[in-house]
Parts: structure tokens; sequence; C-alpha cells
């Protein structure tokens, strides 16, 4: 039996569309790029991560190698290997940033957010924000407010929220500034897509929203051969 969700909110925001996801090069966080203007969007994969990256290990792109399959009750402050966006189109030098664990640190750092302007960062793991609810397999998470969070959880097992592979909202108490704990209110608004021809497993990947048109797009992958025919970065609009 499914335990009720603390909070849920059905049809917050609605499909308007899907485009095909590359299983090698667009499978992992997709990003909007704001600068230069008319910048497009980026779509990393395993097969996007260059061989000095991949060579040492690494082979998720805002993930690190070990990817968990559970998520506590915090969320990580600051990324544990981020590489600036434009050296992902080869326009500027790479920068390489690599974080060292602390004692009791987990391997599940499965993304990266960034705010507006870059006052604050938040990546998954442990540290300053303090959730009400469990979550599970949160595969990539976005600022659309100040204070407010979109996530993509590849949650399988739907006991925490009543659906599986939920949208998730976060709103935070306050703006993280790295000196105190904030607090988190959790709420799933719906279930991911988890259509294609083939049955089995979806995995639901990164998320990202788009503040020049107010687009989210999530990437979910298709189980079986139809991974590479399937698999889908779906468009939402806020209703």
């Amino acid at each position: 039996m499914l335990a009720a969700p603390s909070a849920t909110a059905a049809g917050a925001w609605t499909e308007i569309g899907s485009d095909r996801a590359d299983p090698l090069a667009e499978s992992q966080g997709p990003t909007s790029v704001e600068v230069p203007a008319g910048s497009s969007n980026r779509y990393p994969g395993i097969g996007t991560v260059p061989a000095s990256v991949s060579s040492r290990g690494w082979n998720h792109v805002q993930q690190p190698r070990l990817e968990p399959r559970r998520r506590p009750r915090r969320l990580l402050r600051r990324p544990l290997h981020q590489d600036v966006p434009g050296a992902v189109a080869g326009r500027r030098p790479r920068s390489e940033f690599v974080h060292t664990f602390g004692p009791g640190e987990g391997l599940n750092n499965s993304w990266v957010a960034i705010s507006p302007g870059g006052p604050w960062t938040l990546a998954g793991g442990y540290g300053t924000v303090h959730l009400d609810h469990a979550v599970r397999d949160v595969r990539g998470c976005d600022v659309t407010g100040p204070t407010t969070l979109l996530c993509s959880s590849d949650d399988p097992a739907g006991r925490l929220f009543g659906i599986t592979r939920p949208l998730l909202r976060i709103d935070l108490s306050a703006a993280p500034d790295g000196t105190s704990d904030v607090s988190g209110r959790v709420t799933a608004l719906r279930q991911l897509p988890l259509r294609g021809g083939c049955s089995g497993t979806y995995e639901a990947e990164g998320i990202d929203y788009d503040r020049r048109t107010g687009t989210l797009r999530v990437i979910v992958l298709s189980p079986g051969f139809c991974i590479l025919t399937d698999s889908k970065t779906y468009r939402f609009t806020e209703s």
C-alpha cells in the first residue's frame, strides 16, 4: 500500500510537446544558455564528456562517477565537479573545480542548480537546505524563482508521493547564503511522461527551466531498445 503524500498538486505544469533525445548526446542535464543572446540550448550526455575527463572515471555531466540511488533529506550547497557552460560549446577555456569529500559525505551529487546571476548554487547531497519530506533519486533541479526549485525524480517505487517518477517543487524559506540553514517544502506536482514503444523501466534524467520562454524541459529515457528511438525531452508550461 502506498503511503499518503505530504503534499501534492496535479496539473501545475502542462505538457506542450516533446523532442527526441539522443541517448549519448542528450541524456543527462539540459541547460538553457542565455549569454550571448540567441544561444542554443545544450543537451549533454555520456558521449559529450571530454576524453581527458572520462579517462579519470567521470562519465556524467553534473553527476559523479558513481550515481546514487537514494536521496537524503538534505541538498548540497556546492558542486562536486562542474565545467563552465561555454566550455561545452568550445567558446572559452574549460575551468575545472573538484570538490574533496569531507567525513561522512556521500556519493550523491547528481545535479547542480545555479540561481540567476550566480549568487547561490545548490547540488544533491548534504548541506544547508533541510527538506520537510524525503525525496528519492533526484536527477536534476533548476531554479525557477528567487526561492523555488523544480526537480525531476527517478523514484521507481512511488511510495513517497503516491506516483512514480514525479516532478517536484521545492519552496525554500529563504535564498541560501552559505551562513545559515534554510528549510524546503516539497510538493509533488505530477508524474513525468512515461510513454514509448517498449515495456520496461523508464528513466527520468535532467531538467531545465528556460526563463526566456517560461518553458520547462525534462529528459526521460525509454527502456530497452527504445532508448535509441523513443527517448524524449518533454516540454511543459505552467498552467
